[in-house]
């Protein structure tokens, strides 16, 4: 029995290693249906363990059905424990694909990637003090299970605060708590793409979208995005399309604030299309030039599906999002977001709700503001001093990133390899792009997450590379 191999200095109980070994032994076939198992003591002194470890070993795999004891004959392995394991294994997934990087060979990486809020900054002793709150004066039912569409506290107050900072128009009934912008964008999906259809996208656009809409049946018909958003007169002439997905309030990832005249001439569009539009409005709460552009949705309530989410706002942690849907279609959203996953964590509702009605949303994103927009000063300097007349900045009136375009420079994954070597990680603009050949010469910079010394830092490494 000396085969079982036992390690003493793991952390894994001996008596889970034996359990393991045989578990594996039995799924491969190495041991087949009635082969003996040793008895308790024989292995016991075999292994130098104490028999209680051998035992123990033995219930838990008799307990789940891969050995049988027979009366005064022994143990043995049951019928049926057999699994063909090279056929029926998941494939391994490489650690690399579950992350954004090109590479990780530098210890200090600083790391330009956009859409992440200062994470310090989160205002924790006030959430704790308000989850403190909830969770000793909130009701019974409070601990059950929740409605699909959300709190009706947060819905109610939710719509009262987008009403008054986004001009968006709506009922609390028309809201959807979702578990982030990524759950809304799926429910979108779910609920306008059956059979597969005609979807009219910004180009570039999140690469994410990419994805969620490459449905089968489905085509992605891009048009190009400027320095005002998507070129609404270039929307096809042909085709009917289920719905347009635009960025108005700040593109991404170029930052541009689709004007009045593309609003209309979009609207008009849709409807001579008899399509829905899907206004992602994902950060436009930080615009430094001015007030925060009014909503698409606030010219067209019927026809224009909001996105939004407090990931940027507050923290990706947070896991929420909220979908405001034309009242047609709210019925069906409700029950997709039952069969998704019942409901969005309703405690964290509760404190949301406990926060916008407060007034803390409010100060905390005129707080976050002006540290964004020191940011982002800091940064176009630092771009500007490295670069001078070498480097072209756009987007740069709102949110938590900006596009910066150099002269000369294409962004191959050679030469994204070798910045990466050299401690910092920008985001080409190509990978965003269905027709990646108009922004070769063009990479992402998020700000909203680096101190000014660590942007400064980025920079110079960034310049001795380009330079």
């Amino acid at each position: 029995m000396t085969w079982i191999t036992m390690d003493r200095a793991s952390g894994t109980p001996l008596f889970r290693q034996i359990y393991a070994h045989f578990r594996k032994a039995i799924l491969q076939g190495e041991m087949k249906s009635g082969t003996a198992l040793p008895s308790t003591r024989e292995l016991a002194s075999a292994l130098h363990v104490s028999r209680n470890v051998v035992v123990e070993a033995y219930e838990q795999l008799f307990a789940e059905g891969y050995i049988e004891s027979r009366h005064g004959s022994g143990t043995y392995v049951a019928d049926g424990t057999f699994l063909d394991l090279a056929r029926h294994a998941l494939p391994s997934i490489p650690l690399a694909a579950m992350t954004s990087s090109v590479g990780t060979a530098h210890a200090d990486l600083i790391d330009f990637r956009h859409g992440i809020p200062a994470l310090n900054q989160f205002p924790r002793k006030l959430w704790g003090q308000l989850a403190q709150r909830i969770c000793a004066d909130t009701s019974d039912e409070a601990f059950g299970y929740g409605k699909p569409e959300g709190s009706t506290e947060l819905r109610a107050v939710l719509a009262q605060y987008l009403l008054r900072t986004r001009g968006v128009i709506c009922e609390p009934e028309q809201l959807i708590i979702t578990t982030g912008a990524t759950q809304a964008i799926n429910l979108i999906a779910k609920l306008l793409l059956p059979g597969g259809k005609e979807i009219i996208i910004e180009d570039p656009i999140t690469k994410e979208i990419h994805t969620l809409f490459s449905l089968p049946g489905t085509t992605l018909s891009p048009v190009p995005a400027d320095d005002q958003g998507m070129m609404t007169h270039l929307l096809p002439t042909d085709g009917k399309p289920c719905f347009i997905y635009v960025t108005p309030s700040h593109q991404f990832p170029l930052g541009g604030v689709l004007p009045i005249q593309r609003r209309v001439q979009l609207i008009q569009y849709a409807s001579a299309s008899d399509c829905y539009i899907v206004e992602d409005d994902y950060d436009s709460e930080f615009r430094y030039e001015g007030a925060p552009v009014s909503s698409l949705q606030g010219l067209d309530p019927d026809r224009v599906i909001y996105i939004g989410t407090f990931s940027k706002i507050l923290s990706p942690a947070l896991r929420m999002g909220y979908l405001i849907l034309p009242r047609s279609l709210v019925e069906t959203a409700r029950g997709l977001k039952w069969l998704t996953d019942l409901h969005t964590p309703s405690l964290e509702q509760l404190i949301l709700a406990r926060f916008i009605e407060g007034g803390y949303l409010d100060r905390h994103v005129a707080k976050m503001k002006k540290l964004y927009r020191k940011r982002r000063d800091y940064l176009i300097q630092a771009l500007v001093h490295t670069f001078a007349d070498k480097v072209t900045i756009l987007g740069y009136s709102t949110g938590l990133h900006l596009v910066a375009e150099f002269t000369g420079a294409v962004f191959t994954p050679a030469l994204l390899a070798q910045i990466e070597q050299s401690g910092v990680r920008v985001y080409p603009v190509s990978v965003h792009a269905l027709d990646k050949n108009k922004h070769r010469k063009r990479i992402i910079l998020g700000y909203g997450n680096l101190s000014e010394e660590r942007i400064a830092e980025g920079i110079r490494r960034l310049g001795s590379i380009m330079q």
